[in-house]
């Protein structure tokens, strides 16, 4: 499985892990590292499911196994669709990953209901369904880890619709955390910096130069090193970790406001 991210990682192997917003960026990375270190897949995308099938084929084509699904995750009952996809094709779900979300730009004066509504329950309201569907089926040693962000605690301009949930977001894991614990389930959060895609310095390069002024590490997160926390989240090196918010952000949030 090395073509697709790297070695079998310890406690990994073997597990079943339903990535929810496997269709690119984030998501896809998560599922690829997770499949090399030797999990079965399922790939979630919300319609299409055309980069989903590549990466799964991908993913088959490395020795490993995957699976991809769709559903439009706002839908209430897709939390339970996508939980029963990975029951229906492996008996179990170890590990679920929570990358499905949107961020869009809009000044505050302006949001409508439509907007706020619309980020809220992708990026909150999903991943509260899809908590308690999974939180129906997994058993002790399970793990779920949600993507947020670190302006779930540190604001910007044009987002305070995307500051709000992702701040949600982080304290529904905690909240999740306290009540599953007892079921031997572990709820966390990773919360990325700036990530690279493709275009980004050209798109947006002063706020690329601002990131890397400063950013401690000098650079923007990849994919992979998002993928890579949310991997030790869920592996037995983080079994006594629960409630918790890991902060990937190449140390910006360690940078003086003053």
């Amino acid at each position: 499985m090395g073509d697709v991210g790297g070695p079998v990682f310890p406690g990994i192997a073997g597990k079943v892990a339903l990535v929810l917003g496997s269709g690119g960026g984030i998501g896809a990375a998560v599922a690829e590292r997770f499949a090399a270190a030797g999990a079965e897949v399922v790939l979630h995308a919300r319609s299409s499911t055309a980069a989903t099938d590549a990466a799964a084929a991908r993913i088959a084509a490395a020795g490993g196994a995957a699976l991809p699904v769709a559903a439009d995750l706002s839908d209430p009952s897709a939390g339970d669709r996508v939980v029963g996809a990975a029951i229906a094709w492996r008996g179990r779900l170890d590990v679920l990953v929570n990358a499905a979300g949107i961020q869009p730009v809009k000044p505050l004066a302006e949001l409508t209901d439509g907007d706020w509504r619309a980020v809220l329950d992708t990026d909150l309201g999903a991943a509260v369904r899809c908590t308690a569907a999974a939180a129906r089926v997994m058993l002790p040693g399970a793990s779920v880890v949600h993507i947020a962000s670190i302006e779930g605690s540190q604001p910007a301009a044009g987002h305070a619709h995307y500051c709000a949930a992702k701040a949600a977001l982080i304290m529904f894991a905690r909240s999740a955390a306290l009540e599953l614990g007892p079921k031997g389930l572990r709820i966390n959060t990773v919360s990325p910096g700036l990530i690279s895609r493709q275009d980004l310095a050209e798109a947006w390069p002063e706020g690329v130069r601002r990131w890397q002024a400063a950013a401690p590490l000098g650079r923007l997160g990849t994919p992979r090193d998002v993928a890579d926390a949310c991997l030790f989240l869920a592996s037995p090196f983080a079994s006594w970790i629960t409630g918790h918010d890991l902060v990937v952000d190449g140390g910006v949030s360690s940078h003086p406001t003053w």
